[in-house]
């Protein structure tokens, strides 16, 4: 006989891999209102899953926007915030990645954060003193795959797929083909 309190409890899907693409197809048309256009557009993704989700949204804005003429790889870029955060003491060693900014840089572009989980609001934070040392943009604006809600800081997404509310005792897991081999987010319980 065994003791169900002790049994995990399973992970509860929920966005499916065809649910993520629709939302991200609306975060697209959302951040192309938004800047009334692509004109000095830059998608900036946060490592890890932030980078992946900011070209597929890349691709998206330039499949729907009416200037066959943008390529969204050159949209896209990957902000680094590991030497930002400001729990490095206390959590374990991080591996750096590397920035990579569009060709045509920041300076003085509507950038868009993009980020797979928004939940305390610190990944965001240092972002945000990341991008003041690569230039000083027109615009910096946030797409989130998941708002999970709990904010230590003032910081709220412009773009968010799905608000989805959560326990402090709850992990929200988002796995994409390009890292995990499939596309879902779960929630699953803290061991």
């Amino acid at each position: 006989m065994t003791d169900e309190a002790s049994q995990p409890v399973p992970a509860r899907t929920v966005l499916s891999g065809d649910d993520i693409e629709r939302v991200l197809t609306r975060i697209a048309f959302e951040i192309i209102e938004a800047n009334k256009g692509t004109e000095d557009l830059v998608l900036l993704g946060i490592p890890s899953r932030g980078f992946p989700l900011a070209r597929r949204l890349a691709d998206r804005i330039a499949a729907a926007s009416k200037d066959e003429s943008i390529d969204p790889a050159a949209l896209v870029g990957q902000l680094d915030v590991t030497m930002y955060r400001d729990d490095l003491r206390h959590s374990t060693a991080r591996t750096p990645s590397p920035t990579k900014l569009p060709s045509g840089g920041i300076e003085g572009k509507v950038v868009v954060l993009v980020d797979d989980v928004l939940y305390s609001g610190r990944t965001i934070r240092a972002a945000l003193d990341a991008l003041a040392d690569w230039g000083r943009p027109k615009i910096v604006r946030l797409a989130v795959l998941v708002d999970r809600g709990h904010r230590e800081l003032p910081i709220r997404a412009d773009h968010v797929g799905k608000n989805l509310p959560t326990a402090k005792s709850e992990k929200v897991r988002v796995r994409l083909a390009e890292i995990d081999g499939m596309n879902d987010v779960s929630i699953e319980a803290i061991a």
